[in-house]
Protein backbone atom coordinates (compact mmCIF):
# COMPACT_ATOMS: atom_id res chain seq x y z
CA UNK A 1 0.00 0.00 0.00
CA UNK A 2 1.32 3.62 -1.07
CA UNK A 3 2.21 5.30 2.41
CA UNK A 4 2.89 9.30 2.94
CA UNK A 5 5.53 8.95 5.19
CA UNK A 6 8.05 7.96 2.13
CA UNK A 7 7.65 11.24 -0.02
CA UNK A 8 7.17 15.07 0.02
CA UNK A 9 5.44 17.20 -1.19
CA UNK A 10 6.76 19.60 -3.81
CA UNK A 11 4.16 22.68 -4.76
CA UNK A 12 4.21 24.47 -1.32
CA UNK A 13 6.40 27.39 0.18
CA UNK A 14 9.02 26.50 2.89
CA UNK A 15 10.81 28.49 4.94
CA UNK A 16 14.73 28.78 3.93
CA UNK A 17 15.40 30.95 7.21
CA UNK A 18 14.40 34.13 8.58
CA UNK A 19 15.41 37.42 6.57
CA UNK A 20 18.41 38.12 9.14
CA UNK A 21 19.98 34.46 8.57
CA UNK A 22 20.53 36.26 4.66
CA UNK A 23 22.98 38.65 5.33
CA UNK A 24 24.57 40.63 2.13
CA UNK A 25 26.30 38.80 -0.75
CA UNK A 26 26.63 35.53 1.73
CA UNK A 27 26.56 32.24 -0.25
CA UNK A 28 24.60 29.60 1.54
CA UNK A 29 24.00 26.34 0.38
CA UNK A 30 20.76 24.04 1.18
CA UNK A 31 18.94 21.12 0.23
CA UNK A 32 15.16 21.34 -0.56
CA UNK A 33 13.19 18.16 -1.36
CA UNK A 34 16.37 16.21 -2.68
CA UNK A 35 17.06 19.22 -4.51
CA UNK A 36 20.40 20.86 -3.89
CA UNK A 37 19.88 25.48 -4.03
CA UNK A 38 22.57 27.71 -3.44
CA UNK A 39 21.04 31.04 -2.18
CA UNK A 40 22.47 34.40 -1.29
CA UNK A 41 20.90 38.42 -0.65
CA UNK A 42 22.01 40.62 -3.54
CA UNK A 43 23.36 44.31 -3.29
CA UNK A 44 19.55 45.37 -3.98
CA UNK A 45 18.50 43.42 -0.93
CA UNK A 46 16.78 40.58 -3.23
CA UNK A 47 17.40 36.93 -1.82
CA UNK A 48 18.05 34.52 -4.87
CA UNK A 49 18.21 30.99 -4.83
CA UNK A 50 19.16 28.45 -7.59
CA UNK A 51 20.34 25.14 -8.31
CA UNK A 52 23.85 24.62 -6.65
CA UNK A 53 25.23 22.50 -9.57
CA UNK A 54 27.63 24.19 -11.92
CA UNK A 55 26.69 23.54 -15.32
CA UNK A 56 30.69 22.42 -16.02
CA UNK A 57 31.33 19.88 -13.22
CA UNK A 58 28.52 19.73 -10.51
CA UNK A 59 31.32 21.78 -8.20
CA UNK A 60 28.69 23.06 -5.39
CA UNK A 61 28.45 26.93 -6.19
CA UNK A 62 28.01 27.63 -2.61
CA UNK A 63 31.32 27.00 -2.20
CA UNK A 64 32.32 29.92 -4.32
CA UNK A 65 32.26 33.80 -3.80
CA UNK A 66 30.62 36.77 -4.68
CA UNK A 67 32.70 39.30 -7.18
CA UNK A 68 32.59 42.72 -7.19
CA UNK A 69 30.13 43.10 -10.56
CA UNK A 70 27.42 40.85 -8.50
CA UNK A 71 28.16 37.60 -10.35
CA UNK A 72 28.92 34.29 -8.44
CA UNK A 73 32.31 32.56 -10.00
CA UNK A 74 32.39 28.90 -9.37
CA UNK A 75 35.59 27.95 -6.88
CA UNK A 76 36.23 25.07 -9.65
CA UNK A 77 36.74 26.27 -12.92
CA UNK A 78 35.98 30.42 -12.03
CA UNK A 79 32.71 30.15 -14.63
CA UNK A 80 30.65 32.92 -13.25
CA UNK A 81 26.66 33.19 -13.26
CA UNK A 82 24.45 36.18 -12.75
CA UNK A 83 21.67 36.49 -10.36
CA UNK A 84 19.28 35.29 -12.75
CA UNK A 85 21.35 31.63 -12.82
CA UNK A 86 23.16 32.37 -16.07
CA UNK A 87 26.56 31.73 -16.76
CA UNK A 88 28.10 34.94 -18.35
CA UNK A 89 31.79 34.26 -18.10
CA UNK A 90 34.16 31.56 -18.61
CA UNK A 91 37.70 31.97 -17.68
CA UNK A 92 39.14 29.28 -19.61
CA UNK A 93 38.01 30.89 -23.10
CA UNK A 94 36.68 34.21 -22.21
CA UNK A 95 35.65 35.76 -26.40
CA UNK A 96 34.39 31.81 -26.85
CA UNK A 97 30.22 31.61 -26.88
CA UNK A 98 28.72 30.65 -24.16
CA UNK A 99 26.24 27.25 -24.20
CA UNK A 100 22.55 28.59 -24.19
CA UNK A 101 22.53 25.14 -21.66
CA UNK A 102 24.93 27.17 -19.01
CA UNK A 103 21.83 28.27 -17.24
CA UNK A 104 20.67 27.54 -13.51
CA UNK A 105 17.31 26.86 -12.73
CA UNK A 106 16.16 29.29 -10.53
CA UNK A 107 13.42 28.51 -7.62
CA UNK A 108 10.80 31.06 -6.84
CA UNK A 109 11.82 32.86 -3.22
CA UNK A 110 9.01 35.08 -1.25
CA UNK A 111 10.75 37.45 1.81
CA UNK A 112 7.45 38.42 4.37
CA UNK A 113 7.17 38.94 7.57
CA UNK A 114 10.82 37.98 8.71
CA UNK A 115 11.03 34.46 6.84
CA UNK A 116 12.58 33.81 3.48
CA UNK A 117 10.44 31.30 1.45
CA UNK A 118 11.53 29.09 -1.33
CA UNK A 119 8.82 26.81 -4.10
CA UNK A 120 11.10 23.52 -4.72
CA UNK A 121 8.08 22.63 -7.55
CA UNK A 122 6.85 23.38 -10.34
CA UNK A 123 7.36 27.29 -11.00
CA UNK A 124 4.27 28.08 -12.84
CA UNK A 125 2.01 26.98 -10.09
CA UNK A 126 3.28 29.19 -7.46
CA UNK A 127 -0.02 31.08 -7.71
CA UNK A 128 -1.95 28.49 -6.64
CA UNK A 129 -0.82 29.39 -2.54
CA UNK A 130 1.02 31.59 -1.07
CA UNK A 131 3.47 31.92 1.90
CA UNK A 132 1.71 31.70 5.17
CA UNK A 133 1.90 34.86 7.20
CA UNK A 134 4.29 34.81 10.57
CA UNK A 135 3.65 38.51 11.67
CA UNK A 136 4.31 38.15 15.26
CA UNK A 137 8.32 37.65 13.63
CA UNK A 138 8.52 40.80 12.55
CA UNK A 139 6.62 42.65 15.49
CA UNK A 140 8.99 45.09 16.87
CA UNK A 141 6.77 44.90 19.97
CA UNK A 142 7.96 41.53 20.81
CA UNK A 143 11.17 39.36 21.19
CA UNK A 144 11.26 36.64 18.41
CA UNK A 145 14.25 33.95 18.92
CA UNK A 146 14.70 30.62 16.63
CA UNK A 147 15.68 27.76 18.31
CA UNK A 148 17.16 25.56 16.05
CA UNK A 149 17.51 24.37 13.23
CA UNK A 150 17.54 21.17 14.30
CA UNK A 151 18.12 17.87 11.87
CA UNK A 152 15.60 14.78 12.54
CA UNK A 153 16.06 11.61 10.34
CA UNK A 154 12.30 11.25 9.82
CA UNK A 155 9.58 11.77 7.43
CA UNK A 156 8.30 15.77 8.42
CA UNK A 157 5.04 14.30 7.93
CA UNK A 158 5.80 12.47 11.60
CA UNK A 159 6.33 16.41 12.85
CA UNK A 160 3.41 18.26 11.87
CA UNK A 161 1.22 15.49 13.47
CA UNK A 162 3.22 15.74 16.84
CA UNK A 163 3.40 19.15 16.91
CA UNK A 164 -0.69 19.34 16.65
CA UNK A 165 -1.54 16.58 18.98
CA UNK A 166 -0.35 17.72 22.62
CA UNK A 167 -1.79 14.14 24.03
CA UNK A 168 1.42 12.96 23.78
CA UNK A 169 2.96 15.54 26.24
CA UNK A 170 2.40 12.88 28.99
CA UNK A 171 4.37 10.76 28.90
CA UNK A 172 6.82 12.03 26.50
CA UNK A 173 7.36 15.51 27.85
CA UNK A 174 6.65 14.54 32.11
CA UNK A 175 8.55 16.86 34.03
CA UNK A 176 8.85 19.64 31.60
CA UNK A 177 5.51 20.48 29.66
CA UNK A 178 3.76 17.62 30.26
CA UNK A 179 0.90 16.34 32.65
CA UNK A 180 -1.62 13.98 32.11
CA UNK A 181 -4.28 16.50 32.56
CA UNK A 182 -3.09 17.85 29.22
CA UNK A 183 -4.63 14.90 27.01
CA UNK A 184 -8.36 15.67 29.08
CA UNK A 185 -8.70 18.64 27.93
CA UNK A 186 -11.35 19.07 25.50
CA UNK A 187 -10.41 19.72 21.61
CA UNK A 188 -12.34 22.31 19.13
CA UNK A 189 -11.70 21.16 15.74
CA UNK A 190 -11.25 23.51 12.66
CA UNK A 191 -9.97 23.04 9.22
CA UNK A 192 -10.38 25.86 6.09
CA UNK A 193 -8.36 27.22 3.11
CA UNK A 194 -6.66 30.75 3.72
CA UNK A 195 -3.81 31.36 1.00
CA UNK A 196 -4.60 28.76 -1.10
CA UNK A 197 -3.51 26.55 1.65
CA UNK A 198 -5.91 24.05 3.56
CA UNK A 199 -5.56 24.09 6.97
CA UNK A 200 -6.74 22.38 10.74
CA UNK A 201 -6.99 23.92 13.80
CA UNK A 202 -7.65 22.54 17.22
CA UNK A 203 -8.15 25.12 20.33
CA UNK A 204 -8.08 23.93 23.87
CA UNK A 205 -9.90 25.97 26.33
CA UNK A 206 -9.57 25.15 30.15
CA UNK A 207 -10.58 27.14 33.28
CA UNK A 208 -8.65 27.30 36.49
CA UNK A 209 -6.08 24.44 35.24
CA UNK A 210 -2.69 23.34 37.15
CA UNK A 211 -0.14 24.42 34.70
CA UNK A 212 3.36 21.92 34.11
CA UNK A 213 6.60 23.16 35.65
CA UNK A 214 7.74 24.77 32.48
CA UNK A 215 4.59 26.70 31.52
CA UNK A 216 4.58 28.02 35.59
CA UNK A 217 8.48 29.02 35.17
CA UNK A 218 7.74 30.92 31.73
CA UNK A 219 3.92 32.67 32.95
CA UNK A 220 4.28 32.81 36.56
CA UNK A 221 0.69 31.40 38.03
CA UNK A 222 -0.13 27.89 38.94
CA UNK A 223 -3.84 27.96 38.36
CA UNK A 224 -4.60 29.74 35.36
CA UNK A 225 -7.79 29.65 32.92
CA UNK A 226 -5.91 29.59 29.51
CA UNK A 227 -6.50 29.12 25.54
CA UNK A 228 -3.91 26.44 23.57
CA UNK A 229 -4.36 26.29 19.89
CA UNK A 230 -2.12 24.49 16.86
CA UNK A 231 -3.18 25.30 13.39
CA UNK A 232 -1.28 23.91 10.48
CA UNK A 233 -0.83 26.69 8.11
CA UNK A 234 0.99 25.04 5.16
CA UNK A 235 2.88 21.44 4.89
CA UNK A 236 6.19 23.40 5.94
CA UNK A 237 4.44 26.01 9.25
CA UNK A 238 2.75 25.35 12.22
CA UNK A 239 1.46 27.90 14.06
CA UNK A 240 0.75 27.56 17.71
CA UNK A 241 -0.39 29.89 20.59
CA UNK A 242 -0.91 30.11 23.97
CA UNK A 243 -2.59 32.58 25.72
CA UNK A 244 -2.96 32.38 29.89
CA UNK A 245 -4.45 34.22 32.75
CA UNK A 246 -4.81 34.10 36.60
CA UNK A 247 -7.74 31.83 37.28
CA UNK A 248 -10.75 32.97 37.04
CA UNK A 249 -9.06 36.26 34.47
CA UNK A 250 -9.61 35.26 31.36
CA UNK A 251 -9.82 37.28 29.01
CA UNK A 252 -8.36 40.59 30.85
CA UNK A 253 -5.55 41.70 28.23
CA UNK A 254 -3.82 43.72 31.19
CA UNK A 255 -2.43 40.61 33.03
CA UNK A 256 -2.37 38.21 30.08
CA UNK A 257 0.73 35.72 29.28
CA UNK A 258 1.46 33.76 26.75
CA UNK A 259 3.66 33.28 23.04
CA UNK A 260 3.16 32.64 20.02
CA UNK A 261 5.49 29.70 18.12
CA UNK A 262 6.06 29.04 14.61
CA UNK A 263 6.94 25.51 13.58
CA UNK A 264 9.47 26.15 10.64
CA UNK A 265 9.74 22.83 8.63
CA UNK A 266 12.13 21.90 5.72
CA UNK A 267 11.75 18.51 4.00
CA UNK A 268 15.58 17.86 3.00
CA UNK A 269 14.62 14.13 1.80
CA UNK A 270 11.60 12.59 2.58
CA UNK A 271 13.50 10.55 5.62
CA UNK A 272 15.42 14.05 6.82
CA UNK A 273 14.22 17.04 7.16
CA UNK A 274 15.34 20.91 9.26
CA UNK A 275 13.52 22.34 11.94
CA UNK A 276 12.90 25.26 12.88
CA UNK A 277 11.08 27.29 15.89
CA UNK A 278 10.80 30.66 16.43
CA UNK A 279 9.38 32.05 19.14
CA UNK A 280 7.84 35.20 20.27
CA UNK A 281 6.45 37.12 23.67
CA UNK A 282 6.17 40.34 24.70
CA UNK A 283 9.35 42.54 25.04
CA UNK A 284 8.90 43.58 28.66
CA UNK A 285 7.52 40.17 30.11
CA UNK A 286 10.17 38.67 32.35
CA UNK A 287 9.89 35.09 33.46
CA UNK A 288 9.21 33.62 37.18
CA UNK A 289 11.77 31.25 36.69
CA UNK A 290 14.45 33.71 36.04
CA UNK A 291 13.23 37.10 36.78
CA UNK A 292 16.16 38.50 34.84
CA UNK A 293 16.02 37.53 31.61
CA UNK A 294 12.38 37.72 29.43
CA UNK A 295 10.15 35.30 29.12
CA UNK A 296 10.80 34.50 25.29
CA UNK A 297 14.38 34.27 26.42
CA UNK A 298 13.45 31.56 29.36
CA UNK A 299 11.91 29.23 27.21
CA UNK A 300 14.22 29.15 24.58
CA UNK A 301 16.52 28.31 27.23
CA UNK A 302 15.03 25.82 27.91
CA UNK A 303 12.73 24.59 24.58
CA UNK A 304 16.13 21.98 23.36
CA UNK A 305 15.10 19.51 26.23
CA UNK A 306 11.56 19.38 24.81
CA UNK A 307 12.81 19.22 20.96
CA UNK A 308 15.39 16.52 21.59
CA UNK A 309 12.80 14.48 23.16
CA UNK A 310 10.31 15.09 20.00
CA UNK A 311 13.69 14.51 17.51
CA UNK A 312 14.15 10.77 19.93
CA UNK A 313 10.31 10.02 19.23
CA UNK A 314 10.45 11.00 15.90
CA UNK A 315 13.55 8.26 14.67
CA UNK A 316 12.11 5.90 16.85
CA UNK A 317 9.01 6.05 15.09
CA UNK A 318 10.10 6.36 11.38
CA UNK A 319 11.34 2.87 11.03
CA UNK A 320 8.00 1.47 12.13
CA UNK A 321 6.73 3.51 9.32
CA UNK A 322 9.08 1.29 6.90
CA UNK A 323 7.88 -2.46 7.57
CA UNK A 324 4.72 -3.43 5.40
CA UNK A 325 1.44 -3.34 7.30
CA UNK A 326 0.64 -7.34 7.51
CA UNK A 327 -2.04 -7.01 9.48
CA UNK A 328 -1.37 -4.21 11.41
CA UNK A 329 -3.75 -1.82 11.79
CA UNK A 330 -3.21 2.00 12.92
CA UNK A 331 -6.00 2.43 15.60
CA UNK A 332 -6.94 6.58 15.80
CA UNK A 333 -8.52 7.92 18.68
CA UNK A 334 -11.00 10.65 19.95
CA UNK A 335 -8.27 13.63 20.02
CA UNK A 336 -6.52 12.42 16.51
CA UNK A 337 -9.13 14.58 14.72
CA UNK A 338 -6.63 17.18 13.55
CA UNK A 339 -4.03 14.33 12.57
CA UNK A 340 -7.00 12.30 10.25
CA UNK A 341 -8.20 15.83 8.82
CA UNK A 342 -4.04 16.89 7.60
CA UNK A 343 -3.74 13.07 6.66
CA UNK A 344 -6.24 13.63 3.95
CA UNK A 345 -4.70 17.02 2.97
CA UNK A 346 -1.26 15.46 2.53
CA UNK A 347 -2.91 12.91 0.70
CA UNK A 348 -5.02 15.25 -1.41
CA UNK A 349 -1.63 17.12 -2.74
CA UNK A 350 0.26 14.10 -3.71
CA UNK A 351 -2.46 12.98 -5.22
CA UNK A 352 -2.22 16.21 -6.94
CA UNK A 353 1.17 15.99 -7.78
CA UNK A 354 0.76 12.27 -9.04
CA UNK A 355 2.60 10.75 -6.25
CA UNK A 356 -0.51 8.60 -5.03
CA UNK A 357 -3.09 7.03 -7.32
CA UNK A 358 -6.54 8.97 -7.84
CA UNK A 359 -9.01 8.31 -4.89
CA UNK A 360 -11.55 5.87 -6.79
CA UNK A 361 -14.88 6.59 -6.26
CA UNK A 362 -17.39 4.57 -4.68
CA UNK A 363 -19.80 2.11 -5.73
CA UNK A 364 -23.16 2.29 -4.69
CA UNK A 365 -25.10 -0.82 -3.84
CA UNK A 366 -27.13 -0.60 -7.37
CA UNK A 367 -23.70 -0.74 -8.87
CA UNK A 368 -21.99 -3.11 -6.46
CA UNK A 369 -25.70 -5.61 -7.44
CA UNK A 370 -24.97 -5.25 -11.48
CA UNK A 371 -21.40 -6.11 -11.13
CA UNK A 372 -21.90 -9.22 -9.83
Amino acid sequence: MDSIFDKFILNSWYALGRSEDFPEEHLAGHVICERPIVTWRTKAGEVVAYDDRCAHKRFPLSKGRIMKDGTLECAYHGMRYDTSGKCVMIPSHPTGPISPAAVMAAYPVIEQDGVVWLWPGDPDKTHLRQPPRTPEIADPKLESITVGPLEIASSYFLLLENVIDITHFYPLHDGNIGDTGTSKIPAEFEEGEKGGNKFVKILRRTKNYKQSAYYTDWFHHDFVDRHNSQIILNPGCVRVDTRSWPAGQEGNDDIERGYSLYHLITPITAKKFIWRVVLSALVDHMSKGDPTISTCKRIASMFPKIAEEDKWALEMQQPMMDYPDRGYQEVFLKPDIGIRAYRKVITDLLREEGQLPSAQPRQTQAQVATAS
